[in-house]
Parts: structure tokens; C-alpha cells; sequence
């Protein structure tokens, strides 16, 4: 419940465009390693494997927002893939962006339903029992737009589903 409650407060203070961006430099590579560690001691069914390619030393973003961001990935995928699974997480910098990739075996999106993804309250009919808010994709999103990035979904029923996050490295608002 309480999960629900910040999410409505975030979703609304966006809304409202009261949502703040407030970037910081960042050692990406750090802060990834930083959230796994945090998130695999609350997952021990599922192993986070994670790459990253080239060092994002001094990115310019706010560490909040990439945490709503990134944290919600990987929750998802954790939520959405069998029990033992492993969740693929990879950091790819490029001299003008940070590419942040999450990848699963879970259970797909049905590709009739991706288009509607990033809506409030918004869930793919196939999540059966799994709990969920439906506000966690429309959060990352908001976040997103805020860092002046990208997010693109690719998805296949019974194979799974990768997200790839564009943000710029050096946003400064």
C-alpha cells in the first residue's frame, strides 16, 4: 500500500510539473554495481548479471530519477521471470550517451499491449497473479523525459523482454 501511495504522489507531482530534476556527476559504473548489490541481498531466486562496456565516469544525471528508473527495470524483470532465473543488466557508454540495457526469460508482453505500456495503471493481461501497481513503467518514463532520453521495449511471449534506456551523459537541466 505504501508502494502505491508514492507511486500515485510521483506520478501526480509529473503531472502537475512538479516532478524535480536535479542531476549530479555520477560514476555510472559504480551506481550500477551499488543497486545490484542492494537488489540481489532482496532476490536470492534470481542473479542480476551485469556487463558494462567503457567507464561513464563524470555522467550528469539526477541519481534519484536513474534509480526510479533502473531499480523498476529490474524489479520487473526479477517479477516476470521464472524463479532461478537470471536477469541481464548491461551499461554501454558512448561519448554522448548511457545506454542501460535490462533483459529477461520471462513472460513477454503481448505486442498488441506494448503500445500501452507507459500508461498509469496500465497492465499487460498475461501478468496473471503477479502483483503490480501498473504505475512503475508510466514513473520510469516521466524520468526519462526528464533526462531528455529514450526507452524502447522489445518483447516476445514465453521468450521475454529487453529495455533499453538512452540518456544523454551530460544533461544539465
Amino acid at each position: 500500500m505504501t508502494q502505491l501511495l508514492n507511486d500515485v504522489l510521483l506520478i501526480d507531482q509529473s503531472e502537475a510539473g512538479r516532478l524535480e530534476f536535479n542531476p549530479q556527476e555520477i560514476d555510472l559504473n559504480q551506481f550500477c554495481r551499488d543497486l545490484i548489490d542492494e537488489m540481489q541481498i532482496s532476490v536470492p531466486n534470481h542473479k542480476i548479471a551485469w556487463n558494462s562496456e567503457n567507464n561513464c565516469l563524470n555522467a550528469w544525471m539526477d541519481e534519484k530519477l536513474l534509480r526510479q528508473i533502473l531499480s523498476n527495470l529490474l524489479s520487473n524483470a526479477i517479477k516476470y521471470s521464472p524463479l532461478g532465473g537470471i536477469v541481464y543488466f548491461e551499461l554501454i557508454c558512448t561519448s554522448q550517451s548511457a545506454i542501460f540495457r535490462v533483459q529477461d526469460a520471462g513472460i513477454g508482453i503481448p505486442l498488441w499491449e506494448q503500445a500501452h505500456l507507459f500508461d498509469s495503471f496500465y497492465r499487460a493481461t498475461n501478468v496473471g497473479t503477479i502483483s503490480g501497481t501498473g504505475l512503475g513503467l508510466a514513473i520510469i518514463l516521466k524520468s526519462i523525459d526528464l533526462h531528455s532520453g529514450l526507452i524502447a521495449v522489445e518483447s516476445e511471449i514465453g521468450v521475454g523482454t529487453t529495455f533499453t534506456v538512452t540518456l544523454p551523459l551530460n544533461q544539465i537541466g
